[in-house]
């Protein structure tokens, strides 16, 4: 503005002033604005595995080192008095083959020994040494003969015993290259070459993932009977990531028990979506993050995760004035509320546990409360407040339900393993790879939640299939 237009102001040209009155307004809302903006980039910016729900991996450069436990000042390995862990002799009728050491001559005064001499004054000390033979796959001709009929001159070819399998590969072999592909995360490629390599046996890439999709196939009824046990389970820890399929967007649900996970690949994050999953009348209780997808829960068949939580309050107490406050009031209850179940985790005192949490409550009440109120001091943590108010109930069912834990780290465990077969795998490239995968993956963990041998089972899956017997369930 010229000096000549203020003085025109002041003297009473109310047109000017008016325009000039408006055009400020208009500035301060864009300033408002771009302060939001800019409030929000930087809030993006900091953004880490410690604060928010981005994995480890996904940390920028600028990230803070992630909290280390204050050093003991001991040595590394073993400690004075410590009895050590040594490798258990296998016993006498597990070892296949013995080989006897005599010494030659006498240490102290240079004696040889005879035959006679060999008479074992102490126990002999024991060596066992674990390797593998030479391995090469063992391959079975099977000669089909046909046969003219001296009666009618029609020919007659013999067929294949049932229990003979109509691929190239045994039941056994398959269940190798499944469990290497699935569990280990062994790409088609690398595949072929440890075929060639420990087992002398040539495997084009396009055959591996041929048994890798008829073992997927096969599992059909056994992924359906696990999703009948998700849906009458009484706890179920349940979440969701990302997924490929032929480069579009998708989405991995996992759903776990103590004994079974469920994997299934769907469009989106959409409550539809986890109704498909648990059923819709599921009645047993949901572990899960505070994702709108499983609002249509009641909360109090809900228990959310601390764990998130936790990361929440972490990101507040990085902001500024009321809302540093909040962050660090919420970080020091949920520190003492993980002290109160770490010791109910030792001792099984549930009445202490409540006992504790009581007081927990009452502050965190108190805290949400004075943080909903309207103000603009309680602007970047008042919807989070109301969050937590709004879901109440479902902070706190671990409290009194066995079976409940106060975070989710059992789905977020298992969806990890998926999580690294998608990086390395890049998802899949049909809805039948889709359907193939989800299976496996199911079985792979719920193996692993029951101590059972993939491999092992696997193996009796595909030879059940290849005879057209029926397939064996998850005992």
């Amino acid at each position: 503005m010229e000096r000549a237009e203020a003085e025109a102001i002041l003297d009473g040209d109310r047109e000017t002033a008016v325009a000039l009155l408006l055009r400020i307004g208009e500035l301060v809302e864009a300033n408002q604005r771009l302060e939001a903006r800019l409030a929000e980039l930087e809030q993006r910016l900091n953004r880490s595995s410690r604060n928010s729900s981005l994995p480890p991996s996904q940390d920028p450069p600028s990230a803070p080192p992630r909290p280390s436990q204050p050093s003991s000042g001991r040595k590394r390995g073993g400690q004075p008095g410590h009895e050590g862990r040594h490798r258990r002799l296998l016993a006498r009728e597990q070892v296949d083959e013995f080989v006897e050491h005599w010494p030659e001559r006498c240490r102290s005064c240079a004696h040889l020994f005879g035959e006679t001499d060999r008479v074992d004054a102490a126990a002999p000390s024991r060596h066992q040494v674990a390797e593998l033979p030479p391995i090469a796959v063992r391959v079975t001709e099977h000669r089909l003969h046909r046969v003219s009929c001296r009666a009618c001159a029609a020919q007659t070819r013999a067929e294949l015993p049932a229990d003979v399998p109509r691929s190239a590969f045994g039941p056994r072999l398959q269940a190798a290259v499944v469990t290497l592909a699935v569990r280990n995360r062994v790409s088609r490629r690398d595949t072929t070459e440890l075929a060639r390599d420990l087992f002398g046996l040539e495997l084009a890439t396009g055959s591996v993932d041929a048994i890798v999709q008829r073992a997927g196939e096969a599992l059909a009824a056994p992924h359906t009977r696990l999703e009948q046990q998700i849906k009458a389970a009484p706890v179920v820890n349940i979440d969701e990531t990302g997924w490929k399929t032929a480069g579009g967007r998708r989405t991995l649900w996992g759903a776990l028990t103590s004994q079974t996970a469920v994997f299934r690949i769907a469009a989106g994050r959409h409550a539809s979506e986890s109704k498909t999953l648990l059923g819709e009348r599921f009645a047993g209780i949901v572990c899960s993050d505070r994702w709108r997808g499983y609002d249509y829960l009641d909360p109090a068949r809900r228990q959310l995760c601390w764990a998130h939580l936790l990361r929440d309050f972490i990101a507040h107490s990085e902001g500024m004035g009321e809302q540093q406050q909040f962050g660090h009031d919420g970080l020091e209850i949920a520190d003492d509320l993980f002290t109160a179940w770490n010791a109910y985790q030792q001792d099984g005192d549930r009445a202490r546990l409540q006992t504790q949490t009581a007081p927990l409550q009452a502050k965190l009440r108190a805290l949400l409360d004075h943080a909903t109120r309207k103000s603009p001091r309680t602007k970047y943590h008042r919807a989070f407040a109301k969050n937590l108010l709004n879901r109440w109930p479902a902070l706190w069912t671990f409290t009194h339900t066995d079976g409940v834990e106060p975070t989710n780290n059992h789905a977020e465990r298992g969806l990890r393993g998926a999580v690294i077969y998608r990086k390395l795998s890049l998802g899949n490239q049909s809805d039948q790879g889709e359907r193939s995968i989800e299976r496996l993956l199911s079985a792979s963990l719920t193996c692993r939640l029951r101590k059972q041998s993939l491999f092992a089972y696997l193996t009796q899956v595909i030879a059940a299939h290849a005879r057209g017997d029926p397939i064996p369930a998850l005992a």
